[in-house]
């Protein structure tokens, strides 16, 4: 099965449409599968999306292909950014500010359902709660500056979509950033990331120590740096007892941390990790029996897992990364959505 971070997806209503990511990242999504899960829920959406002898035999067959449409890759392309985008200085992927997605999430999803009421129907996010999430505590109007002109175009729209959805609170607060954008100070809004630093060499006192990668599948977005290898650790003994030190190097934002060091799939240690200058950290001291293991074990046997360490997660590997980042990389100028172009903005204006 392919990986979720191979394969772009808007969960409909009764249906999962996909995407294939080369496509969508280059900004060229000509198809899109649309795999039904609920034949009647899905049939008057799909019939208003296809029309009726392309969604009869999409529910003969469970599933079918589509053209794309740009509304749906375009939503499709923001989830998926929101959920993978590989944020990392050292591999020359800018961090996104999460207030403009948020924003141009929510007029992609309003776009969507103009396009075939019903067809987000229970969806994750309505442009209402995406909004609101972007202008919370004027988030969205501080990280406006480098792309002012493009936001308040969007929040017009926005302003005028509520209006006709009798949302009278929120077509006013668009409207608002839109008066606020055209009298506020020019800024930006900076990230940044400390250069990391390895771990103390091995010596007396360390019972083991190793380097391991960040998995994207466990962490939430946005928080670290996606670049391989950015995580240290190593056991030390202390006297008559032993801790596990924890450096996590390159933060974009703060979360609820945690590392698990693990044993022939078996945990035994967890440290909490705290974010300080651009990396996160945590020491944890060891009970008797963990520091009597890391003091019998060679290191190669040792794992550090950083977030979710649970079997259910499908994670990622190296491969999966790689390909990720080559592809986002390769990302042309024109299909850059409103944060990836205030990133470049805001780093131009740095030098």
């Amino acid at each position: 099965m392919t990986h979720p971070v191979h394969t772009p997806v808007v969960a409909a209503d009764g249906a999962l449409i996909r995407f294939t990511l080369a496509e969508l990242l280059a900004g060229r999504a000509a198809s899109m599968r649309i795999d039904l899960t609920d034949a009647g829920a899905a049939e008057p959406w799909l019939t208003r999306l296809a029309g009726a002898e392309a969604c009869l035999a999409a529910l003969g067959e469970g599933r079918g292909d589509l053209p794309a449409r740009p509304e749906l890759a375009g939503l499709a392309s923001l989830l998926w950014i929101r959920r993978w985008w590989p944020a990392s200085t050292s591999l020359g992927v800018p961090a996104l500010d999460p207030a403009l997605l948020d924003l141009e999430t929510a007029v992609a999803t309003a776009a969507v359902e103009e396009l075939a009421e019903g067809l987000l129907d229970g969806f994750e996010a309505t442009p209402a709660e995406l909004f609101d999430t972007a202008v919370a505590d004027g988030a969205l109007v501080a990280a406006a500056s480098p792309v002012a002109e493009e936001v308040r175009g969007l929040c017009g729209r926005l302003a005028a979509w509520f209006d006709d959805q009798d949302d009278v609170v929120r077509a006013e607060a668009a409207a608002e950033v839109v008066a606020r954008l055209e009298t506020a100070p020019l800024g930006q809004r900076a990230y940044a990331l400390a250069a990391g630093t390895d771990p103390a060499a091995a010596g007396e006192g360390v019972l083991a120590q190793g380097r391991e990668s960040v998995d994207w599948a466990r962490v939430p977005p946005g928080i670290l740096d996606a670049a391989e290898d950015t995580v240290t650790w190593r056991i030390v003994a202390a006297g008559a007892t032993a801790r596990l030190e924890v450096d996590v190097a390159g933060a974009f934002a703060d979360a609820a941390l945690t590392a698990v060091a693990i044993h022939d799939g078996e945990p035994f240690a967890e440290v909490a990790l705290s974010l300080g200058a651009g990396r996160f950290t945590g020491t944890a001291e060891l009970d008797e029996a963990s520091a009597r293991l890391a003091a019998n074990v060679r290191s190669g046997r040792i794992a550090l897992v950083v977030g979710v360490a649970g079997e259910g997660v499908a994670g990622t590997t190296a491969e999966d990364r790689a390909e990720v980042v080559a592809l986002v990389r390769a990302r042309p100028p024109e299909a850059r959505t409103l944060a990836e172009r205030a990133a470049a903005t805001a780093e131009d204006e740095e030098f």
